[in-house]
C-alpha cells in the first residue's frame, strides 16, 4: 500500500510543479482586459434587456474558446523562443559600451515580443524595454548601449521575453540567463583610441595640437615614408628621388624616462562632471597617458594618495606593466578626506630617486588652497619635472558666457568671474616657482595631458 501511495503522489507532484510553472509564466495582455470589460458591460446590458442574454452567452463562449486557443498556441511548444544577451568581458567607465540581444523565433507563426533586460542597479534605468516582431524561424539582433559612471562590479539579471501569438490575448514569459557579473574598468576604450592614433602618428587629428620639435638626437635610426607631423627639415631628398615619394630620416629619441602619475584621491576630487567624478577623469587620463608613454619607450609608474599614501607602482617598461596599472586603477577606493601632501613628498624622496616627470592630478579652487600645499610642490619641483593638472569649473564658465538680464544674474556673474580669476592666479603662482601646470575642462583632460607630455618630449625635457 505504501508503494502504491508513493506512485500516486509522484505524478501529482509533477503535475503541481508543471501547473505552478505554467501560472508563473502566464500573463494577460491589455487587449484581454479590454475584452473582459466589454463582455462585462454586455452582461449588464443583457440584465436590462433580457433578449440580448443569449447572444451575450455566445460571445462569452467564443471568447473562452479564443483564450484557450491562444494558450495552446503559446504553451504547446516548450522552447518557442530563444534569447541571449551578449555583453563585453569588461565595461569601459565613462564610455558608451555596446551590448546586443540575440532573439530566435521557433514558433510556426508570427510573434510579438517585449524584451525587458535586468540591467545593474547602478545605471538607475527602468526603460530598457524593447519590442520586436518575428516571423517563423526568424532571428534578430537588438543593439543598445550603456554608459557606466563608476568603477566596480556590475551585476546583470535575467533576460525576460514576453511573447504573444497573433490573437494577442495572452502572454508567455521566458527567462533566459542567470546573474552575470561584469567588471567596469577605467576607460580602456579611450586608451585604445589614443593608442591607434599614436601608432599611426595621427594624434593631431584627435584634437592634439602639433608640437614644433626644437631638436632631436643625432642617433640615426632609419629612413621611412613621410607622415603628417614629421619635421620637414628631416627630409631625405636622395631617398625621395629614388622612391618617388617623400622620405624622412628618423632619429631615435631619448628613451626610458620615468613618468609618474600622482593621483589625489582627496575631497577635492569628488566633484562630478557628466556623471563622473574628477577622480575618475584622472584615473582615465592616467591609463591613456601611461599607455602612450610605454609606446614612446618611456617607463610608466603610478602613485595614489589621500590622507594616507595609497598604491605605489614603480615606473617600469616591462611586459605587463600596463595591465598592472589598469588593475590598480580599477581597485581604487577612497573616503574623500583631506589629502596629505607632506606624506606624498616624503615617500617620493624615498621611492623615486631618479629625476622623473611627475603629473599630479588634483584640484585647487582658491589660491589659499594652493598656498597650503605650495611648500611641498616646490620641493618636488626641485628634484623632478612637476606638472600640476587641475580642473576648470565648467559651470562657472557657462555662467560667464550667458548674458545678464537682472540684478541676480549680475551678482552670479561677478562671483563666477572671481572664481575664474582665482584659477588664473593659481597658474601664475605656479609659474612663479617654475612649476608647469595644466588647467583643463574635465572632458579635455586626456587630450591636454597627452599634449603636454608630447610637448615636453619634443623639447627634450623628458
Amino acid at each position: 500500500m505504501a508503494r502504491r501511495s508513493q506512485q500516486t503522489t509522484y505524478p501529482l507532484q509533477t503535475l503541481n510543479r508543471f501547473t505552478l510553472k505554467l501560472v508563473r509564466s502566464l500573463y494577460f495582455s491589455q487587449f484581454f482586459w479590454g475584452v473582459c470589460i466589454g463582455i462585462t458591460l454586455l452582461f449588464i446590458l443583457a440584465y436590462i434587456f433580457p433578449g440580448l442574454f443569449g447572444m451575450v452567452k455566445l460571445v462569452f463562449v467564443l471568447w473562452v474558446v479564443f483564450v484557450l486557443t491562444d494558450a495552446v498556441l503559446l504553451f504547446r511548444h516548450p522552447k518557442g523562443i530563444f534569447a541571449r544577451r551578449d555583453t563585453p568581458e569588461h565595461l569601459s567607465n565613462g564610455d558608451e559600451n555596446p551590448l546586443q540581444l540575440y532573439l530566435q523565433n521557433n514558433y510556426h507563426f508570427n510573434t510579438q515580443l517585449e524584451i525587458i533586460d535586468e540591467i545593474p542597479f547602478q545605471f538607475q534605468r527602468r526603460d530598457v524595454l524593447f519590442e520586436a516582431q518575428l516571423t517563423p524561424n526568424e532571428t534578430k539582433i537588438l543593439r543598445y548601449q550603456l554608459r557606466p559612471t563608476k568603477r566596480g562590479e556590475y551585476n546583470f539579471g535575467a533576460l525576460n521575453v514576453f511573447v504573444q501569438s497573433p490573437l494577442r490575448l495572452l502572454k508567455r514569459r521566458y527567462r533566459f540567463g542567470e546573474a552575470q557579473m561584469v567588471a567596469v574598468y577605467p576607460s580602456f576604450l579611450q586608451m585604445r583610441q589614443y593608442e591607434l592614433l599614436a601608432i599611426s602618428n595621427r594624434l593631431t587629428e584627435f584634437g592634439l595640437k602639433k608640437i614644433r620639435r626644437l631638436g632631436h638626437s643625432m642617433e640615426f635610426e632609419q629612413i621611412r615614408p613621410y607622415v603628417q607631423g614629421d619635421d620637414v627639415r628631416s627630409l631625405n631628398w636622395k631617398a625621395t628621388a629614388r622612391r618617388n615619394e617623400l622620405m624622412v630620416n628618423a632619429f631615435q629619441d631619448e628613451k626610458s624616462q620615468s613618468i609618474y602619475c600622482l593621483i589625489d584621491k582627496g575631497r577635492v576630487m569628488k566633484s562630478p562632471f557628466e556623471g563622473l567624478t574628477l577622480l575618475d577623469y584622472a584615473i582615465n587620463a592616467t591609463l591613456v597617458l601611461s599607455n602612450i608613454a610605454l609606446l614612446k619607450q618611456d617607463k610608466a609608474g603610478l602613485i595614489t594618495f589621500s590622507e594616507v599614501l595609497g598604491q605605489v607602482l614603480p615606473a617600469e617598461r616591462k611586459t605587463g606593466q600596463l595591465a598592472k596599472i589598469l588593475e590598480i586603477l580599477y581597485k581604487q577606493k577612497t573616503r574623500y578626506l583631506e589629502s596629505d601632501y607632506e606624506t606624498l613628498y616624503a615617500n617620493l624622496r624615498v621611492r623615486v630617486r631618479q629625476r622623473s616627470l611627475l603629473l599630479l592630478f588634483t584640484n585647487f579652487e582658491t589660491l589659499n588652497a594652493l598656498q597650503r600645499q605650495l611648500p611641498y610642490l616646490r620641493r618636488m619641483a626641485k628634484e623632478h619635472l612637476l606638472i600640476v593638472v587641475f580642473f576648470e569649473n565648467t559651470e562657472t564658465a557657462q555662467v560667464l558666457r550667458e548674458p545678464t538680464a537682472n540684478t541676480e544674474q549680475i551678482y552670479l556673474k561677478t562671483i563666477a568671474e572671481r572664481f575664474y580669476y582665482e584659477k588664473k592666479r593659481i597658474v601664475v603662482e605656479l609659474q612663479k616657482y617654475g612649476i608647469q601646470s595644466i588647467l583643463t575642462a574635465p572632458k579635455d583632460l586626456n587630450a591636454n595631458t597627452v599634449n603636454k607630455y608630447l610637448e615636453l618630449k619634443a623639447r627634450g625635457m623628458v
